[in-house]
Order: C-alpha cells, then sequence, then structure tokens
C-alpha cells in the first residue's frame, strides 16, 4: 500500500514540481483512474488467490501483489506525460490546454499498454523464447538503477535528516532483513519515525522545513469520468510519437510478470502465467479507459510476502485503501502530509530490489549484457540536468541555449550524448539483445537485431535529435511539415542509421566463421 501511495505521490510530485503541471488537474483527471486500476488488479488477485486455495485445499495460498508500476511511474511521467506538457506549452497551449492534451497522450499510451499485454497473454513463453532475459531485464534493470533509485536521492538527501533515516531503515529492513522491534513493517517503520523528525523540523524556524499548506479537496472528483467520453480519440497523433516509449515498458512487465509467477510457484503458489497477465492487462487496461496514466503490474517479493505471513486479504487491504484514496479523493491529504522524504526511500530499496533480480534472473554469462543496457539510461541521466538548465526562463528569455554554447567540443558532446538518450530503453533492450547474443554465439541474430535498430533510427523510435524524442519521416516534401526531418538533423541520424547497418553486415560476414555453441556450455 504505501509503494503504491509512494507511487502515485511520485507520479504527481514529478508533473507539478518538475513540469509545472497543475496539480490539482493531476489529482482529479489522472490520480483516480490510475487508483482504479490497482484496485481492480488487486481485487482479481484478491479472488484468484482464494480460488486457487479451493482447487487445491492449501489454505495457506498467499495472494499474488499487485501495484502501480514503478519504472513506469518514473518513465512515463517523466519522458512521456511532463515531455508533453512541455511540447504543449511550447505550441502556445494554455496551461490547462497542454494538460488536457497531455492527459489524453496518457490515456493512450496506458490503453494500448493493456492491449498489447492482452495481445501477449497468450505467447508469453515464446517471447521469452525469442528476447534473451538480459535484453528484457537488462532495459529494467537501466531504469531501476539509474532513475529510480538515483534521482529519488535528490529529494531524500535534499532533507537529509529525516530522509537519511528513513533510507536507512527501509535498506536495512528490506534487503538486509533485520527487523525492527515488534516485527514493524519496515516501510512504516521508516514513515513514522522519518515523518516525526520532518515534521519537528517544521517547528525549528530557519530552515528549509515548512508545513504543507491548508487544503481545498476536491471530494469525489469527477473530470476523470471525461475519459468515458472518448474525447482522447482524437489525440492519436499526437500520442504516437510517445508509443515506442510506453511499449517497452509493457514487454517488460510481461516479462516480470511470468518471472512474478515462477517465484510464486517456487514458494508454493502455482497460479496460471497467461491468467496472471491476461489480469494485469484488464487492470491497465481499465485505468487507462477511466483516465488513468501508470499500468499495473505484478511485484515482485511473493515469496517475502508469504514468509510475512500474508494470505489474501493483504491485497483486499491495498486495493481498497489505494482505490479509495483515488476515487473519493483523500489522495490529496496524503500527497500533503506524507513528507516525500520518508516515502521516496521505498522507490530507492525497488530500484536495487529490481537491478538485483535483474542479475540474479539472467545467465551470469550474460552479466555484461544486462550492464551494457544501463549506458543508453546513463546519457539520459546525464542530458537531464543540462536540459533543465537550457530550459530555465532566465536562459530562454536572454537567447540561450545549448546550440549557442561557443566550446563546440561541447555542444557536440551534448548533442551525441542526447540522441543515444533518446529512446534509451529500446537502445538498452536492443543493445542488450545483440550482446547476449553474440556471446552464445548467435551472430546471425545479433546482425538481425542491429538491422531492427536501424530501423527505429531512421524514424526516430531510436537516437531522435528532436525536442521531445519525436518520430519522423527522414525525408519528405517540405509541404508535409514538421514530420519531416530536418536537414540540419539528417547527417547525424543517418550516420547512426548507417553505422548499424554496417555493424549488421560485418556481423552476418562474421557468422559465416564462427560455430555455434551451446548456451550451457
Amino acid at each position: 500500500m504505501l509503494d503504491n501511495i509512494a507511487g502515485l505521490i511520485l507520479m504527481v510530485g514529478i508533473l507539478t514540481f518538475g513540469f509545472g503541471f497543475p496539480i490539482e488537474f493531476a489529482v482529479s483527471a489522472m490520480v483516480p483512474g490510475t487508483a482504479l486500476g490497482v484496485l481492480v488488479g488487486d481485487l482479481m488477485f484478491f479472488y484468484l488467490a482464494f480460488r486457487l486455495a479451493k482447487q487445491t485445499g492449501n489454505q495457506e495460498v498467499t495472494a499474488m501483489p499487485l501495484g502501480l508500476d514503478t519504472p513506469s511511474t518514473f518513465g512515463i511521467t517523466a519522458l512521456v506525460l511532463g515531455a508533453s506538457f512541455k511540447q504543449g506549452q511550447a505550441m502556445g497551449l494554455e496551461d490547462i490546454e497542454a494538460a488536457y492534451r497531455t492527459w489524453h497522450i496518457g490515456i493512450w499510451c496506458i490503453v494500448l499498454t493493456g492491449l498489447l499485454k492482452f495481445a501477449l497473454a497468450p505467447f508469453t513463453e515464446w517471447v521469452r523464447t525469442i528476447i534473451p532475459r538480459a535484453g528484457l531485464l537488462g532495459s529494467l534493470a537501466a531504469i531501476a538503477l539509474v532513475l529510480i533509485s538515483f534521482l529519488p536521492l535528490t529529494e531524500i538527501l535534499g532533507h537529509p535528516l529525516p530522509g537519511m533515516l528513513a533510507l536507512v531503515i527501509v535498506l536495512t529492513t528490506l534487503i538486509a532483513r533485520v527487523p525492527l522491534p515488534g516485527n514493524v513493517p519496515g516501510t512504516l517503520g521508516a514513515l513514522i519515525v522519518s515523518g516525526t523528525v520532518y515534521y519537528l523540523m517544521c517547528a525549528v524556524p530557519g530552515n528549509a522545513y515548512h508545513f504543507p499548506e491548508p487544503l481545498v479537496v476536491e471530494w469525489f472528483p469527477t473530470r476523470w469520468l471525461e475519459a468515458w467520453q472518448f474525447g482522447w480519440l482524437s489525440h492519436f497523433s499526437d500520442a504516437l510519437p510517445y508509443l515506442p516509449i510506453a511499449m517497452p515498458f509493457a514487454i517488460a512487465t510481461v516479462v516480470g510478470g511470468i518471472d512474478c509467477t515462477e517465484s510464486a510457484a517456487s514458494a508454493g503458489d502455482a497460479y496460471d502465467t497467461r491468467t496472471v497477465i491476461g489480469i494485469e492487462g484488464f487492470a491497465t487496461l481499465i485505468a487507462g479507459l477511466s483516465g488513468g496514466v501508470i499500468q499495473t503490474t505484478p511485484y515482485i517479493g511473493h515469496p517475502a510476502y508469504k514468509a510475512m505471513g500474508g494470505r489474501a486479504g493483504y491485497t483486499l487491504a491495498t486495493a481498497l485503501v489505494v482505490g479509495s484514496a483515488g476515487l473519493v479523493g483523500y489522495f490529496a491529504y496524503l500527497n500533503a502530509y506524507i513528507p516525500a522524504p520518508a516515502v521516496y526511500p521505498i522507490l530507492v530499496f525497488v530500484g536495487l530490489e529490481i537491478t538485483a533480480q535483474s542479475f540474479i534472473a539472467t545467465p551470469r554469462r550474460h552479466y555484461a549484457a544486462v550492464a551494457i543496457a544501463c549506458l543508453p539510461a546513463l546519457a539520459f541521466l546525464a542530458i537531464n540536468i543540462p536540459n533543465r538548465i537550457f530550459n530555465d526562463q532566465a536562459l530562454r528569455d536572454a537567447g540561450l541555449s545549448a546550440t549557442t554554447l561557443a566550446d563546440g567540443l561541447l555542444m557536440g558532446n551534448l548533442s551525441t550524448i542526447n540522441m543515444l538518450s533518446s529512446g534509451f530503453i529500446l537502445t538498452s533492450l536492443l543493445w542488450s539483445w545483440a550482446l547476449a547474443s553474440a556471446i552464445d554465439r548467435k551472430l546471425d541474430v545479433a546482425a538481425k537485431v542491429f538491422l531492427l535498430a536501424a530501423a527505429f533510427t531512421i524514424v526516430g523510435a531510436m537516437h531522435s535529435p528532436l525536442d521531445g524524442s519525436r518520430l519522423f519521416l527522414p525525408i519528405g516534401p517540405e509541404g508535409w511539415g514538421d514530420i519531416v526531418l530536418s536537414a540540419e538533423y539528417r547527417p547525424a541520424v543517418f550516420e547512426f542509421f548507417f553505422a548499424y547497418l554496417a555493424s549488421a553486415a560485418v556481423l552476418f560476414g562474421w557468422s559465416r566463421w564462427v560455430p555455434s555453441v551451446d548456451p550451457g556450455s
């Protein structure tokens, strides 16, 4: 429950503080549908646990845990919602108009994410066969380590006294497995201790701590119901450039759902994988159709929940608390009065746990393939601060940008890092897939992956130099407008494109001279 609440707080916080998104709109339009997805998914897993217990006669069945997908919470919020809101402002839209446009883009991404999960559910084992686990989990590890674990540290250590206390308690209880007195859950203990310290600091004058401002809460918000009027259908063309960002998150949660199902089986609860992924897809689809902007997914850690005594009831409790928080409206209180430094350490734990699981679930020979997936994500991290600096209103008013730098080498480096960061999730997946294939002496497969990378590059799904990582056509009549790549960007894009083609050609030729080997040897 705290993890889900932290995810909702993170989504609203990134949008409002990071991009200037209207907080009232986020709480009334985006939060209810997102919370509804958790409500529906956890209720279905609650029922599934009782059904499995009845079928097997085992009264110790533990329900599958489900909640907001943390990588998506961070990635979709920053790379889709925040980016599209800024894009709308740059188009001259008023904040409320840009917010509606952003919301409709987010709905499209989540609805299509749910449909993709449904489509993949019957073929989950085939997906696992085609793409090495290093490729699928490598991109997930990149997001988890570089983004989920690192970026919350700025908020945690921005308030170091309560933040460090919460971080120490969370990591010591959840990773080191050292229990708190009375077996109080680590996340709850961190919230109590850190929250108390935070509010004590608020009472001390002359520091950066402040009591929350008085709230005007909209009880039982109704704006989210506008999603069922389907006005978002007209914004498909706006959503299209962001789909290459959203879809890999869906694939990653499908693989994560398979892994979670296997983990549950190892603990004695044998759920059907297709059912688990189907429920995940249905909950995501309901969330999207109801205005939600973050997908749901099964959580890693089923054996730990079972060891702590969790059965089916904890998913019912999570469903009721998270769902009612969004639909009734008291999430506004949680968002205002739960200090972010007290709950953000949960995200650090999640990031570290996902990263660790990515290596544990990957064959040792593919560790380097998981590691290389982190490099494009590091590029996103490296370009994040410069982009925020150059987008500062003071520099924009002064006419300063990355293109006005006097140091040509620095300007070129920033341009390269920006292109590497664009579509980094796809880049991470394909680079990791190619390296894992090469490690297994499947150079022809690696060559085909590079051909796929070339195809993505030439339309901007990867390495787009445009603001917002927009898709484009490499050439075309001027009358087609901004969809055609500007001539100034073509040399860099074409060189990336031909680099992948040349690499594929080398690997195809090389494959004729390299005998295949048993991957297990």
